[in-house]
């Protein structure tokens, strides 16, 4: 079976779980991340999301609480 290929610009919220579960070597679950969307995070006009843009905003996120 061939690999998979994501436009990283435009993620569907369980391809990003999926790439992010991979990438990371844990589990990370398409809620954490829908509940980050429910908290601000930003998405694409059709409800994708662009990796850099999630990356720029959790790092700010973080930022928060310093």
């Amino acid at each position: 079976m061939a690999n998979p290929t994501y436009d990283p610009a435009a993620l569907a919220i369980d391809d990003l779980a999926r790439v992010l579960s991979t990438a990371g070597g844990r589990h990370i679950p398409s809620e954490w991340l829908q509940d980050d969307v429910a908290s601000g995070a930003p998405t694409n006009p059709d409800g994708t999301v662009n990796v850099v843009h999630f990356a720029a905003w959790l790092a700010k996120e973080a930022r928060v609480g310093d």
